[in-house]
């Protein structure tokens, strides 16, 4: 430790030029890594949030919320054997709005719930969804930023319906969009109105997308057995299912990869040359009795010093960033995460000095000396 501790300060610049490179790729990787959990949070924040184990589904919907069909006898059948407190109907549905009085259309995702239900969401602002007073809905609060507030009246494009704004939630978005929650009334109508258009029969309108379930694994094994034509997934399945979501993350994820892979490149060859330029001095420390072990563990030690301080300084930056960061840029990075990411990047700096540990330990101590009396 004294010699790896003197030799930094006595090439403090050196050291200091690798510690700031270290400290932007950290600073990067930790961006990156905070840019993917909030795109993730942001694309499912309303399943994720929902406190249910498992979604039923149409079979062959590829677990897509949008492509599944449930009706009420399934419903029912699903209640029965989960239990009637346990299994909730979910509607799913992509639409677009216009506020009273604005002319700019929102993109939101209409999610119908039971008012009652464990689905129900926490109200922020304003009253929450009752089951007894239709067109009457709850949005999430960066629809805020569109102009709306408790009170206006949206304008569904493709039906024509308009509901009446009656409170805010908050982290609720699906695919990107932001959440509105209605009653199953209004969501029946809204239905009613698709399947008239269609020619047919509007009873067949009762149909919700998906039934949320909270049941333990025998449950869960007795739903399969027993729903004919449809699958029993979890919520990360579910979740994974929504479009785009796998595509984005995992390009995020092979940028968050590549980014490592380059700190721990970065770091080998630094060392490396480092290493090489001190091959004479390794050798005349090995020839009056410095263990090899000594010598490999005060690289490691400067690798390791290195990565602990830069991620250090990264960790306050980018804490800092955060802070400045516009609400609507989706970016989360709880401290599971962070410490986990941390975690990996020391192990990879410490692999990418393994190469240069090598080196010492081939250094041969005669060799060392007799280059440097020639």
């Amino acid at each position: 430790m004294f010699l790896a501790i003197r030799e930094m300060r006595f090439a403090r610049a050196r050291y200091l030029l690798i510690a700031t490179i270290m400290v932007l790729v950290a600073f990067l990787v930790l961006f990156v890594t905070g840019l993917a959990q909030g795109l993730a949070y942001d694309n499912a924040a309303s399943v994720k949030n929902m406190p249910a184990t498992h979604f039923i589904m149409e079979q062959d919907s590829n677990h897509r919320f949008t492509r599944s069909h449930i009706d009420q006898n399934l419903l029912q059948e699903a209640a029965q054997i989960a239990g009637a407190d346990n299994a909730e109907p979910l509607g799913v549905r992509m639409a677009t709005v216009i506020p009273t009085g604005g002319t700019e259309k929102v993109d939101v995702t209409l999610l119908a719930i039971n008012p009652g239900g464990w689905l129900a969401s926490k109200v922020t602002d304003g009253s929450p969804l009752s089951e007894e007073v239709k067109g009457r809905v709850l949005v999430d609060q960066t629809m805020v930023d569109y102009g709306v507030k408790i009170g206006t009246t949206i304008e569904d494009q493709a039906s024509g319906t308009k509901w009446i704004v009656d409170g805010f939630v908050k982290n609720e978005s699906f695919s990107h969009t932001p959440a509105v929650f209605l009653n199953k009334q209004d969501w029946v109508e809204l239905q009613a109105q698709a399947t008239t258009r269609q020619g047919a029969d509007p009873a067949s309108s009762i149909v919700f997308n998906a039934i949320a379930i909270k049941a333990v694994p025998e449950k869960v094994t007795e739903l399969q057995d027993a729903l004919p034509n449809s699958e029993v997934i979890t919520k990360s399945e579910a979740v994974s299912a929504i479009p785009g979501y796998k595509e984005e993350q995992g390009s995020l994820m092979m940028m968050i990869a590549f980014l490592f892979v380059i700190s721990a490149f970065v770091l080998a060859v630094f060392f490396y040359v480092i290493t090489i330029q001190k091959t004479s001095q390794f050798g005349i420390l090995k020839a009056i009795g410095t263990r090899t072990a000594y010598l490999a563990g005060s690289v490691a030690l400067q690798v390791f010093v290195l990565s602990v301080g830069s991620l250090s300084i990264s960790v306050v930056l980018i804490q800092l960033f955060k802070s400045i960061l516009p609400s609507s840029m989706p970016f989360q990075l709880e401290y599971s995460t962070l410490l986990f990411t941390c975690l990996i990047f020391i192990a990879m700096s410490l692999v990418g000095s393994l190469f240069s540990v090598w080196k010492v330990t081939k250094i041969d101590a005669l060799d060392a000396i007799g280059r440097t009396m020639a």
